[in-house]
């Protein structure tokens, strides 16, 4: 018996850590599999990639695709989504890390069930915001208030990763709930990915033409798309419907976790 976690994929970013920009990406192209002993597999011609886990496996579950740079002062954007008892809702967890501090998790209950079909989940990440959004609904916004002294990802190139684990410590339910792997192998398919980026190859960085940053390198005029975006009145609407609806945790309201006062921008409007 299997558990499927389909996601169809799509990351609109200012950089990526990737051998090339990948629009209408293709898993044999631009992924390469860092672990797991054979358990990630590529299917569909390059168009899907399928990510098992098993009792073999060390590490109930969660699957991940999320940003990432390298080192202890990494920035990191995170897609999770964590598992729950059968006919249970799931979480859709998101956080954003800078120089290495997280805590700034916000978490929803999805309106549908996400293992019956594939669904679109993106990010839009730019100078200015870090927009996460499902079947383009955006869910969540988080700005930059560097200019206020709160820190940005906005530096670091980072690279897109995609995984599947064990973590019935704390994901289902804070951990009440265990993995029942009499249900194993978990699945988690990915399909569709995308990404429209500025690449870091080699040293340098490099940007689709049309782009904000490519004009500006370029020296032309003020470009176009994903580098200067925002969320329009209507989106902002649509999200804050979300948020009142299907937020079920904001680290912003966590009064008890933050006792000498919650981070600087949720202060900010």
């Amino acid at each position: 018996m299997r558990s499927f976690a389909p996601v169809f994929l799509s990351a609109v970013v200012a950089w990526l850590e990737l051998a090339g920009t990948a629009q209408g990406g293709n898993f044999y192209q631009d992924t390469e599999m860092t672990w797991g002993d054979g358990r990630g597999k590529v299917v569909d011609g390059g168009r899907g990639l399928d990510l098992t886990l098993d009792r073999t496996q060390l590490r109930g579950t969660v699957t991940t695709f999320y940003l990432s740079s390298q080192g202890d002062a990494h920035d990191e954007i995170d897609f999770e989504f964590l598992g729950n008892v059968s006919g249970e809702p799931y979480t859709l967890h998101t956080n954003v890390f800078t120089r290495g501090q997280g805590q700034r998790e916000q978490q929803f209950r999805l309106w549908f069930d996400p293992t019956t079909a594939f669904h679109t989940y993106s990010i839009l990440w730019n100078p200015q915001h870090v927009i996460f959004a499902v079947d383009g609904t955006p869910v969540r916004d988080f700005k930059n208030h560097e200019a206020r002294g709160v820190a940005f990802p906005r530096t670091q190139p980072m690279r897109l990763y995609a995984s599947l684990w064990n973590a019935d410590d704390w994901a289902t339910q804070g951990g009440r709930v265990k993995a029942d792997w009499s249900k194993a192998p978990f699945v988690a398919s990915f399909r569709g990915f995308s990404a429209d980026a500025c690449v870091w190859d080699g040293g340098r960085q490099r940007c689709p033409e049309g782009t904000m940053e490519a004009a500006a390198v370029a020296g032309a005029g003020s470009g176009r798309g994903w580098w200067n975006q925002q969320l329009s009145d209507m989106s902002y609407r649509r999200m804050r419907w979300v948020q009142r609806k299907f937020m079920i945790y904001n680290y912003c309201a966590d009064a008890k976790r933050f006792p000498q006062g919650v981070p600087a921008e949720c202060k900010l409007r």
